[in-house]
């Protein structure tokens, strides 16, 4: 449902309708995607969900939709709007307005069409187009192309998840568990890997390679499985006696007597090897085995460090959930606190906050807090940079919040430059204490803007501006930006970006890039109590 609206959407501006009716489709869109029910069987239900920003005609036609499993407006368009231009919305930095001005002006249909046309150079001619547009497209869709079947690292967990849990019941196993890129905790999976413990491997292979969910076997053999699932990925299965997880498959192979020397734990593996125990996360050859032999490997921080989040969202602006629902799940979670920050005025599809829309929800966040006391909300807000470097909220109201998060969602096609100054003008806000999802990539289906780096984490460590890592499917920054920015003096903060109560959960995948980056405790704001951050960024 959520698809069919964002394509309305899409084919609406592509139609040159008036923004605010494409504006409209999306916001519903983006509801009808976080809604924590199924909206389809609501409706089904005759229990129709309040969906945000859904007023009599778009209700009326998610009830055809859920109902009929059709939607008589959305054929109508498409039939108007060749698919082929739908198919080039899919590349990343390519938006609607471009799609029909090169419909309208070149005639250009598909992404073929695109591509020929921007390799023959013909793009430059129009308004607003460039070389650099020619060059920026080709290339995204090379990266397009390469991304393959390479799978996000939330959507790998759930169906590693839901293998273990099908496994781990299997007569004879002993311990099942994520191996590979997936246990490292990549932003992206290709292959998923299993390793388990198990004194019976025929069972257990037969058992994986019967699972409904199996498209077919490529190999079953006497301790190794291969298969693809229907969802798409390869599965990879290791078995070994329940003593012999260990360096190989098959152990570690004693010299002196060709014997092997099973080894039943990890940690026994690295001591047997002479090295500390190193965390999944860090693995990836690039100075861990070094700092380990030198007694230099930083304890990283980990989930149980955190006792907040610094971003997450309501009702108020494009969450799903009220402020008192979103506060008992997370301490729930075991938070003790949480920053709420709904969304600034010209971020339009999130219907952000008015000046005085601002002041009733901290009346409403006290009431809450009264309510829900040792655990404590923090005001917060989101605040859009604007294109013009200027921010959404004036000063006075901005010291008023408890803690200010900005962030860039428009305008990214700027020159690096430009899209610098932007971040700066944050970053040097007195104002300003965290600066959300500097990127502003989506993995798997947005790009990340470039920013002047070096100047950036110089900024941020003079003023205290924190950067976010965000655990949404952003993964923004990513480990190698945040490992720089921490060792530049740069502080981090870990957040969910929840809009919804399970997404707050998302905070672990903010914690796994910290590991990846090698940060510690102290450097992650979300460490501190709610007086302690109040105290550092005030």
């Amino acid at each position: 449902m959520a698809r069919v609206f964002n394509e309305i959407a899409d084919m609406l501006e592509i139609s040159g309708e008036l923004v605010y009716k494409a504006v409209a489709y999306r916001r519903v869109a983006d509801a009808v995607e976080r809604w924590p029910n199924d909206v389809a069987q609501l409706f089904q239900a005759d229990e129709p969900p309040k969906i945000p920003g859904a007023g009599p005609a778009l209700t009326a036609k998610l009830a055809e939709l859920a109902t009929t499993g059709e939607l008589g407006y959305y054929d109508r368009m498409r039939a108007q709007v060749p698919s082929g231009l739908l198919e080039i919305l899919k590349i990343p930095g390519v938006g609607p307005r471009t799609v029909k001005q090169l419909h309208d002006e070149l005639g250009i249909d598909s992404v073929d069409a695109l591509r020929a046309a921007a390799e023959g150079g013909t793009l430059r001619g129009l308004k607003g187009l460039s070389a650099r547009t020619e060059e920026n497209i080709l290339a995204a869709m090379a990266r397009l192309a390469s991304r393959g079947t390479r799978l996000l690292l939330h959507d790998a967990d759930a169906l590693m998840t839901g293998l273990v849990e099908q496994l781990r019941d299997v007569r004879g196993v002993g311990a099942i568990e994520a191996a590979g890129s997936l246990r490292r905790r990549k932003a992206t999976i290709g292959d998923l890997d299993l390793l388990a413990a198990t004194d019976d491997p025929a069972r257990l292979i037969r058992a994986l390679d019967s699972l409904t969910t199996v498209e077919h076997v490529l190999s079953a053999g006497t301790d190794k499985s291969s298969i693809v699932l229907a969802e798409g990925p390869q599965v990879d299965l290791m078995v070994c006696p329940p003593a012999g997880l260990s360096l190989s498959e098959k152990g570690f192979k004693v010299v002196e007597s060709g014997e092997l020397e099973p080894i039943a734990t990890e940690e026994e593996v690295y001591e047997r090897l002479g090295l500390p125990w190193i965390p999944p996360e860090m693995r990836e050859d690039s100075g861990e085995i070094q700092a380990a032999l030198a007694g230099t490997l930083p304890a990283v921080v980990s989930l149980a460090d955190l006792r907040g989040d610094t971003h997450v969202h309501s009702d108020w602006t494009d969450g799903v959930d009220s402020i008192e629902v979103m506060a008992r799940a997370a301490r729930d979670l075991g938070h003790a606190w949480m920053v709420l920050t709904d969304h600034s005025p010209s971020l339009g599809i999130t219907r952000g906050l008015s000046l005085e829309r601002v002041a009733e929800q901290r009346q409403e966040i006290g009431r809450v807090n009264a309510e829900l006391a040792p655990f404590r909300i923090l005001h917060g807000t989101e605040m859009e940079i604007r294109a013009d470097a200027t921010l959404d909220y004036p000063d006075d109201l901005l010291a008023g919040f408890d803690v200010v998060v900005a962030s860039v969602h428009t305008a990214r096609g700027q020159s690096t430059e430009q899209l610098t100054r932007r971040t700066l003008a944050a970053i040097d806000n007195p104002n300003v204490d965290i600066v959300a999802h500097p990127t502003g990539r989506i993995v798997n289906r947005r790009d990340p803007i470039a920013l002047d780096w070096p100047r950036v984490f110089e900024a941020a460590a003079r003023t205290g501006t924190a950067l976010e890592l965000n655990g949404s499917p952003r993964l923004d920054l990513d480990d190698a930006l945040a490992r720089a920015a921490g060792q530049a003096g740069v502080r981090l903060t870990l957040a969910s970006d929840a809009h919804r109560t399970e997404e707050l959960d998302q905070l672990r995948y903010a914690v796994s890039v910290a590991r990846r980056a090698w940060l510690t405790p102290g450097q992650v704001l979300g460490t501190r109590t709610a007086d302690e951050l109040l105290e550092l960024v005030g």
